[in-house]
């Protein structure tokens, strides 16, 4: 982004700014044009990518009706966990056309779990924002892509089926979305099938879960069982904090029921 570009956004920001302290109008105010979306856009996609024009957007409304205490965004693994969280969750919510309150609630409750009371008010109010936009799910998850570490991206993906299946199941629409938003955070096939299998059962599920076949060796069995655990692992995501590697423990949990129940069937030892 040239600096030129980026000053003249802070310009038309200042100017929008020393607008809206000079009308003290009520009648002027209400008619007046609202900046604060459309320079919060701005801002945000000169220092953050699709994700910041989106989050930009979405705090610039807050602005635009209540007055904001604190920043919503933490430039920190964590944060930026959080942020991504945020937009892919509205777009997993709004794949089928509709937003159901099993979803909203499933979405409340793990943002409690993991970033506390105060902070889910204000990501919640951010989301209710983000929900009214339309979202580019190609560039956005290529943008998670690009500076997320692998096992986070699973622990996203993850986390982004139990929204789908929050309402008792994962339609095509949302499977759709997920799968776009796999490809482009870079989740190889295996993977993505790995995961949705924990999600979306079927007689080949627990096979699915250790990316492999009925028609695989036990030797083939036990190798695939090793190489995942080590990938699914939850200290691999323990820099996201401890509700987040709670989350990956479950994950890890299914990948282990799902060697089990092939062992016994085998009489693997």
């Amino acid at each position: 982004m040239p600096s030129i570009l980026i000053i003249i956004i802070i310009a038309i920001f200042f100017y929008a700014l020393f607008n809206v302290v000079k009308k003290k109008d009520v009648g002027e105010k209400q008619s007046r044009i609202k900046f604060g979306k459309w320079i919060g856009g701005g801002l945000g996609w000169a220092f953050g990518g699709p994700i910041g024009a989106i989050l930009g957007f979405a705090m610039g409304s807050l602005l635009d009706g209540v007055k904001v205490q604190k920043t919503f965004y933490q430039g920190t693994a964590r944060g930026d966990f959080a942020m991504s969280l945020l937009v892919l969750s509205a777009a997993v919510m709004k794949a089928d056309g509709r937003v159901v309150k099993s979803e909203l609630d499933y979405v409340k409750s793990f943002f409690l779990r993991t970033f506390g009371t105060e902070e889910t008010q204000r990501l919640i109010l951010l989301l209710r924002e983000i929900l009214r936009q339309e979202i580019n799910v190609s560039e956005v998850s290529m943008q998670v892509g690009q500076y997320m570490d692998y096992p986070s991206r699973l622990q996203m993906l993850h986390y982004l089926f139990g929204i789908a299946s929050a309402d008792g199941q994962v339609d095509t629409a949302e499977e759709n979305v997920l799968e776009e938003i796999a490809s482009g955070m870079q989740v190889n096939s295996p993977d993505f099938a790995s995961i949705k299998a924990m999600f979306i059962k079927d007689i080949n599920s627990a096979y699915d879960i250790l990316e492999s076949t009925p028609d695989a060796t036990d030797e083939e069995i036990k190798k695939a069982y090793r190489r995942l655990a080590i990938q699914y692992h939850p200290d691999k995501v323990a820099h996201l904090g401890e509700d987040i590697k709670k989350a990956a423990t479950e994950k890890f949990q299914a990948l282990n029921a799902a060697y089990e129940q092939i062992r016994k069937q085998r009489g693997i030892k």
